[in-house]
């Protein structure tokens, strides 16, 4: 699947308000402090690391994203693009030291 093929299909359940930006930055808020809740448990408390419930969170933080960038008028794809163009100008080797 592609990026902007995804943000398309996530964007059918967006339900617009007027407070549609306050709504995915604080439901990105949650999602991401869920994934790291989950981490910390996972590194100081010697929790199981649950790789289904994670992979629905990563979903969850990434259909928030998506509609961030839709309501910004950004292709989700040129995000991605332009992320990893400069992660390979800031590690031109691959490694991250």
């Amino acid at each position: 699947m592609e990026f902007n093929e995804y943000q398309k299909d996530a964007n059918r359940t967006l339900f617009g308000t007027e407070t549609v930006l306050t709504n995915l930055g604080l439901g990105l808020a949650s999602e991401t402090g869920q994934i790291t809740y989950m981490m910390k448990r996972y590194s100081f408390e010697g929790a199981k690391l649950d790789k289904q419930v994670l992979t629905h969170e990563i979903g969850d933080a990434l259909w928030y994203l998506s509609q961030i960038a839709e309501w910004a008028d950004i292709d989700f794809e040129d995000a991605a693009k332009e992320n990893l163009a400069s992660l390979n100008q800031r590690y031109p080797d691959g490694e991250h030291k």
